[in-house]
């Protein structure tokens, strides 16, 4: 018994004390250190000791970082990692890394980080980024670092920043984000604002500047003059044919989407059928109604048309694109969406629409037309419905949803040829 307790101590000892052999491993002042700096590695060696506090890498050759990496080191409070070829940071290389305070990354060749790598290092009070080939950070990627003090993202390609990205560092006390070509467009206003606002040091502010549009190269972001931006906002409508058209096999429906926003939106149209999911991110048919080159078409004429004006026109209305039809609009500053539910519904033929709602119809006496009678009462926003009903004859006389009065024509009731068209239009 005592010669295993022996065994054990001796092989807890020999993995306390093991190092890679490129690399020095010991003490100072109480900090457990790996140098492996100026070693002209490409990979990250294997077997540190489990109790490393500070590992240097830097000056080697390393081109990217794997899911991984540092699994040895657990405890690791302080990495350094400059002057590499890093291209790339695979997700789960930084991640099990919980105790890192510092974390040097800076000249390399970065453009694709696990961002999400930095949720999991909630204590981390030092991040060099700077000098690499970043053009892009998601909103959400500092969001756990409430210990984060230093921050240094200068010498990257940023265009942009998405608004309240600094919000959660609320320990931050130095910043830099010079020499970065920024659109100085609405979406960088914010920045400004903040930055001035800020209880945040900001070193050579003068070098954060503008690269486009052309006119404003060169001027200094603390110097960018109001611009006129707006968020989007949307209103979705719909447009009836023309009193009288003839009323065709498969009946036209469209619906207008009226976007304002400065710059101006992109406009999308989300649209959700029985048959399932169809996105429309640009129009697809020209003024003729005819298919665009290169637009995704089963025909010359989609069945779903979208116009360069925002209206969306479904030539052929039936029960297979009933369902929700949403508008989107999206600038740099943000989104706005309406939607409608869309359903259609023969009266004198009981049963239940798209969306789950019973109805029946009955033949009004001598009209020769329908009333309609729901069974459910709206309850909330998924009971704004756009219910469409053919007539069988012309007659004007209708009564809709029980109260219509006879001898008048309800709100919301077409005559196209000699049919009726009784539209119920609400969006939410």
């Amino acid at each position: 018994m005592p010669e295993l307790r022996l065994l054990c101590w001796a092989l807890l000892l020999g993995l306390v004390r093991a190092c890679p052999e490129p690399c020095d491993c010991g003490e100072k002042y109480g900090f457990q250190i790996a140098d492996c700096a100026y070693r002209d590695l490409e990979a990250v060696p294997p077997g540190f000791p489990a109790n490393v506090t500070t590992l240097s890498l830097s000056a080697n050759r390393l081109p990217s970082l794997p899911e991984g990496a540092f699994r040895e080191v657990p405890l690791l409070q302080s990495l350094w990692l400059a002057h590499n070829e890093i291209r790339a940071v695979a997700a789960g290389a930084l991640a099990p890394l919980g105790h890192l305070k510092s974390l040097d990354l800076s000249h390399n060749l970065l453009s694709d980080f696990a961002w999400s790598d930095l949720h999991n290092l909630s204590a981390l009070q030092l991040l060099k980024m700077d000098s690499n080939e970043l053009t892009f950070i998601p909103r959400d990627a500092f969001r756990s670092l409430r210990a984060l003090r230093s921050l240094q993202l200068n010498h990257n390609r940023l265009h942009t920043l998405a608004e309240g990205i600094f919000t959660p560092l609320t320990a931050l006390s130095h910043l830099q984000i010079n020499d970065n070509p920024f659109d100085c467009t609405c979406g960088i206003v914010w920045f400004k604002t903040w930055a001035l606002t800020a209880a945040v040091s900001i070193p050579e502010q003068d070098n954060i500047t503008c690269t486009s549009p052309h006119v404003l190269k060169g001027t200094p972001l603390s110097r960018l003059l109001p611009l006129p931006c707006s968020a989007p906002s949307v209103q979705l409508t719909y447009q009836p044919s023309q009193d009288g058209a003839e009323l065709r096999p498969g009946f036209v429906l469209a619906l207008h989407c009226d976007v304002d926003g400065q710059p101006a939106p992109q406009l999308h149209w989300h649209i959700q059928t029985p048959g399932g999911t169809v996105e429309i991110a640009s129009p697809n048919v020209g003024a003729d109604g005819r298919a665009l080159p290169g637009a995704p078409a089963a025909s010359s004429r989609p069945r779903f048309q979208a116009f360069a004006n925002g209206s969306l026109l479904i030539p052929d209305f039936g029960k297979p694109e009933e369902g929700t039809y949403s508008c989107l609009a999206t600038n740099e500053l943000g989104s706005a969406e309406s939607s409608v539910n869309v359903a259609l519904a023969t009266p004198g033929e009981g049963g239940e629409d798209v969306l789950g709602r019973r109805f029946h119809g009955k033949a009004a006496e001598g009209k020769g037309c329908y009333t309609v009678d729901n069974e459910v009462q709206p309850s909330g926003p998924e009971d704004n419905v756009v219910i469409i009903y053919l007539s069988r004859a012309g007659a004007p006389e209708a009564a809709a949803a029980g109260e219509g009065v006879p001898g008048q024509q309800p709100p919301g009731l077409l005559l196209l040829g000699q049919s009726l068209l009784l539209v119920l239009l609400t969006s939410f």
